[in-house]
């Protein structure tokens, strides 16, 4: 309780300096972030270089919460076994399947199906009305990598909004009572 008062105390002693000093050094944390997430986007070729796994459907391959690191290289063909990020018209929330089945034409088209490898059948359901097939367009990226159930943190705060609120407050307000001596 002690320390409660003397945190107290310091807040108040902190001139009008000192407090711009905290928001400019918070400030320089979100830019920070920010400029390492474009220079991703930069470097692998996707929009959005890292994706979590938000269902079981390609179990046992990536489990929910899998954090995936993509790559997304136009001139790299797509090939059967290739396991893509894609999005559907409609959809807010890109879907992580396998490449089951491609169709190239000489003159460089392509088109592709997916599959979940824990699905009984293709993704055929779950594209746009019409929609048999998907495109290089579709593609957000290709999985690289993976790092095991680090995304477990992303799928938390979004099951439980009030958490992620908690979250975010708490380190903003660690981040501009924090002094540098």
């Amino acid at each position: 309780m002690m320390e409660l008062f003397s945190f107290m105390d310091d807040l108040k002693r902190m001139d009008k300096r000192q407090g711009i000093y905290q928001i400019l050094n918070f400030g320089m944390i979100i830019s920070t972030a920010l400029m390492i997430w474009k220079g991703l986007m930069v470097l692998t070729g996707s929009e959005s270089p890292i994706v979590v796994v938000l269902s079981g459907s390609m179990e046992p391959a990536f489990h929910r919460g899998d954090l995936l690191l993509l790559t997304n290289y136009r001139e790299e063909p797509i090939r059967a076994g290739d396991i893509v990020v894609f999005r559907i018209e409609g959809r807010d929330i890109p879907i992580v399947h396998r490449v089951i089945k491609v169709h190239e034409k000489e003159d460089g088209y392509v088109k592709f199906l997916t599959k979940g490898d824990n699905n009984q059948v293709d993704d055929r359901g779950l594209y746009s009305p019409g929609q048999l097939w998907l495109e290089k367009k579709d593609v957000v990226g290709r999985a690289r990598g993976f790092l095991p159930y680090i995304g477990m943190v992303t799928i938390l705060m979004n099951d439980y909004p009030k958490l992620k609120y908690v979250v975010l407050a708490t380190l903003g307000f660690f981040v501009l009572v924090h002094r540098e001596n």
